[in-house]
């Protein structure tokens, strides 16, 4: 059968609705089977005060300790790699499968040759008998998933293989690296990741002058690592995906115009990135900041700063390691005007 007719069918699973539990002690009921693309989410309140998880096949993601409010948005890798478009978790049970394959091929849809080659593996012993029945409650059928928000992406149709058994306690197939394990979990929590926005605080903070250092500084009680753990209880799998701020680079809109430092980057120091105006400090040089050359006249200058996040995972029987950095950068209009010089 050709690929894409693959492709089709677990679209037309993922299609269907998913079974969300209604707390995380519920999922130690959990059978897999859920047809869903991981869109599904589920609020939690109550004593433990607001917190977001969101299920995606037998995937959980604990988002208490991520970025918060309307102005956060998710990180861009600096690199060409992005987390992945699809994966492979447990789906369904031999007598699941049965049910959802069984009446598949007794409506013929998919053409007798391709029925007659699923029957001879899933149920007639090439390789796998009456569905894998006598191993029921030792494994689970694996299938593909479309992680959240890439349902369009070309690459979200990468993940065509058939449906696969894994027993419990086992690690998927090696050949198979779209399949859940805590690397994989750290990925997929990388595109759950939220930071705050990189408006910065600017003195002057309306209007600059045209050759006046203009002093620029992040909120510090913002600028936070963050984090998103994803879990597959059903496998006592997870992994936490770590963000951590290090730098942020100002790029002030025009040409004409000097940064501080030169190289626009100023770095993070201790808790805070740049360093707040005070009095007296008219005659310093912001350690972060930028200085126009010339007036925005009628318009403005569209400063921008964006903020280089280290990310960093850990997970189950692994120490982890960085995934590619994340940036999220925010524009603000700046007004720069002439001194007036008043001659007598």
């Amino acid at each position: 059968m050709p690929a894409i007719t693959r492709v089709s069918l677990c679209t037309a699973v993922m299609a269907g609705v998913l079974v969300c539990t209604s707390s995380p002690s519920a999922w130690a009921d959990f059978v897999p089977g859920g047809k869903g693309t991981g869109t599904e989410t589920q609020e939690q309140g109550g004593n433990e005060g607001d917190k977001l998880t969101s299920t995606a096949g037998a995937i959980v993601y604990d988002r208490s300790k991520n970025g918060s409010g309307e102005s956060v948005g998710p990180v861009s890798s600096t690199t060409t790699w992005t987390p992945p478009a699809c994966y492979y978790a447990p789906k369904y049970t031999p007598a699941q499968l049965e049910k959802y394959l069984t009446p598949i091929w007794e409506a013929g849809s998919t053409g007798y040759e391709w029925d007659a080659e699923q029957r001879q593996k899933y149920v007639e012993g090439k390789p796998y008998k009456d569905f894998n029945k006598e191993e029921t409650g030792k494994g689970y059928w694996w299938d593909s998933y479309v992680s959240a928000g890439r349902e369009g992406d070309p690459a979200a149709l990468n993940c065509t293989k058939p449906y696969f058994w894994v027993a419990t306690n086992d690690d998927p197939p090696a050949d198979i690296p779209e399949a859940v394990t805590p690397e994989m979990l750290a990925q997929l929590a990388y595109a759950e990741i939220r930071v705050p926005s990189t408006k910065m605080d600017l003195a002057p903070a309306n209007t600059t002058k045209v050759n006046l250092p203009t002093w620029a500084w992040l909120d510090a009680a913002k600028f936070k690592p963050v984090s998103v753990t994803a879990s597959v209880p059903l496998l006592n799998i997870s992994a936490t995906t770590t963000a951590t701020p290090v730098s942020v680079k100002i790029e002030p809109g025009t040409a004409d115009a000097q940064t501080y430092p030169a190289s626009g980057v100023c770095q993070i120091n201790g808790d805070r990135i740049g360093e707040p105006y005070a009095k007296g400090k008219a005659d310093e040089t912001p350690p972060c900041g930028v200085k126009y050359l010339r007036s925005s006249g009628d318009d403005t200058f569209p400063l921008r700063a964006t903020v280089t996040w280290k990310i960093h995972w850990t997970g189950t029987n692994s120490p982890g390691a960085d995934l590619p950095a994340g940036t999220f950068g925010a524009t603000q209009n700046v007004v720069v005007q002439e001194i007036q010089a008043v001659n007598r």
